[in-house]
């Protein structure tokens, strides 16, 4: 329960130091790299972008591109540490394989073997299968209470131990859901701001200038095109950890469910 608690403090100070820390990397990318004079005209930023001068172009995108970057650099952070936690929670081996090896050991009566088994899975399977077996251990050796009693705790102690495990996987997955949905407003934000500066500054030239007309489009279309990049990336993983994390409680619903199966039939 400490490590549980442990792991979960420090991922709420890791999504209190990214999100500044992305902010900070994303300025000084957008005035450093983006913003340097080698990518204009006389060497100069506030004229036009080089021609075919990406970084320059997207430099030119606004205040809004700094925000769109930290919003990416936030995603693929957050990314990273779902990976690691959720293949960290299924264990060292198959999670199938290891339910398999777990209900054939009870069937057997070997709960000795089954909790040895559960200290080399390791991960949130195995520690609420390991709970389970404590309880199951505890209910065999308890002579003095009924059946109906022992399965009652038996069934408690697996859904306590799941009503730890299961935050530590969907910790975090708030922040890249609400940046899939944000992303993109934030782009067309940009795109809508530079729309206006582009008209603007067309309108003050007094006669028409399709070249910097264009120019100021593509500038502001770049905030569409990163918000909605990042709010794809954000939305495909998502749904990827989403269904791991569904798999991963099947998988523990299902150990639970054998635990107690197996006690009923065996007592």
């Amino acid at each position: 329960m400490s490590q549980t608690k442990s792991g979960s403090g420090i991922q709420g100070m890791l999504a209190a130091i990214v999100i500044p820390v992305a902010l900070i990397i994303s300025v000084v990318i957008y005035k450093v790299v983006f913003g340097n004079p080698s990518n204009f005209q006389d060497s100069n930023p506030e004229l036009n972008p080089l021609p075919g001068n990406y970084l320059g172009i997207i430099y030119k995108g606004g205040i809004i591109v700094p925000i769109l970057l930290a919003l990416l650099l936030i995603v693929v952070t957050f990314v990273i540490e779902r990976f690691i936690t959720i293949n960290k929670s299924k264990g060292n081996g198959n999670v199938d394989v290891f339910i398999s090896k777990v209900r054939g050991m009870l069937s057997k009566g070997e709960i000795d073997n089954a909790l040895k088994e559960c200290d080399r899975q390791q991960g949130s399977i195995s520690a609420v299968v390991s709970a389970g077996l404590k309880a199951y251990k505890h209910a065999e050796n308890d002579k003095s209470t009924d059946k109906e009693h022992k399965t009652a705790l038996i069934q408690k102690e697996i859904e306590e131990a799941t009503t730890l495990e299961l935050p530590m996987l969907s910790k975090n997955l708030v922040i890249i859901s609400t940046i899939a949905s944000i992303a993109t407003l934030m782009g067309l934000l940009g795109t809508v701001l530079g729309m206006i500066k582009a008209f603007a500054a067309l309108a003050q030239a007094g006669s028409p200038d399709a070249v910097a007309l264009a120019t100021g489009i593509s500038e502001a279309l770049i905030n569409t095109g990163l918000g909605i990049g990042t709010s794809a990336l954000a939305i495909i993983f998502y749904n990827y950890f989403t269904n791991k994390i569904d798999s991963i409680t099947y998988g523990i619903d299902e150990a639970g469910y054998s635990i107690v199966q197996t006690f009923n039939s065996r007592n």
